[in-house]
Order: C-alpha cells, then structure tokens, then sequence
C-alpha cells in the first residue's frame, strides 16, 4: 500500500516538473530573445566557468596567477605570473604550461585555449593557416613566464593581435587593446 502511494507520488512529481518546464519554454519563446550574455549572473558564471576550465586546461591555479597580454609592433606577448613570490608550486606549473603553448602553437594545436574560453578564439583559424610565419619564443620569469609571438607578416600579425585582444577582454586583465611600441 504504502509502495503505491510513492509511486503516485513520484508520478505526480514527475507531471508537475513536465508541466512547470513546458509552461516555462512557452513563456521564453513568446517574448524577444535577448543574449545571454547580457544577463550578469551569465557573466559571472562564465568567468566563473572559464576560471575553472582554465585550473583544469592549464594546471594551474587562476586565482593564485595572473596573467598579462601585450601587444607588440611584431606581434604580442602572453606573461603569466604567480601573485606571490613564494608560490614556487604555482610559477613551476605556469612554466611547464607556458613552454607547452610555445610548442602547441607553432604546430598550429590551440585546443587548450578553446577549452579554456568554450570557443574557438578570434584570430585562431589565421594563426593555424600561417603557423609557418609565426614564431612563438618562450622565457622564464622570476614568478612565472611569458610566450613572445611574433610575425613579419600583416595578416599574421592581425590575427595575433585579434587573439590577444580576446584574451584581455576575456581575462578582465585591464592591459591595453593598443600595440605597447616600448615591448
């Protein structure tokens, strides 16, 4: 007896979900499509989303680094550091992770990025089709390191910088959109 009334109970539970869904997708189709991401609880969630894709993508902590994109006259400069001088677990990480991208890149492989932003960057599909045109230089740093792009070639510099520009709009790192002539 008491088996039944679970079981109707589940049943109707089931229907009430069924029904609070469909009611909901009628009231979303009915009114204008806005983006989501306009809505700033999506915002947040997506920099919340990105930050953890990026722990798992890059094998480091994002809270515990900062990263940094410049833009050059010959190309860009991707830095990231640990916040503090002592983190040498986190510089090490962002070593091993940097000296990885330089050669990921060159052959043209941006998967980690599009892991990390859920999304195939701007720039992205240029820099794979003039990978042979683009140098990409690794360098360690006293917390952390940094990856030198750099390119002889406009479209290839256009699509560096088209990259760079994403990464700083998508990391809130506030460096400037505009080529840095002193780097």
């Amino acid at each position: 007896m008491r088996r039944n009334l679970y079981i109707t109970l589940a049943a109707f539970l089931v229907i009430g979900v069924v029904a609070a869904t469909l009611h909901l997708q009628a009231q979303h189709q009915s009114k204008p499509q806005q983006p989501m991401t306009d809505c700033p609880m999506m915002k947040e969630h997506g920099m919340a989303g990105m930050n953890e894709r990026g722990d798992h993508g890059m094998g480091f902590s994002q809270e515990k680094t900062t990263h940094h994109f410049y833009l050059t006259k010959t190309g860009g400069v991707i830095q990231v550091e640990a916040n503090d001088p002592k983190d040498t677990a986190s510089r090490d990480q962002i070593r091993q992770h940097l000296g990885h991208i330089a050669v990921m890149f060159a052959e043209g492989n941006f998967d980690i990025p599009a892991f990390v932003h859920d999304q195939t960057p701007p720039g992205v599909p240029e820099m794979q089709r003039l990978k042979t045109v683009i140098r990409y230089k690794y360098e360690e740093t006293e917390r952390g390191g940094r990856v030198r792009l750099s390119t002889d070639d406009a479209q290839a510099l256009a699509a560096i910088q088209s990259f760079l520009r994403f990464q700083i709009t998508e990391h809130k790192t506030g460096d400037s959109l505009e080529v840095d002539s002193s780097l």
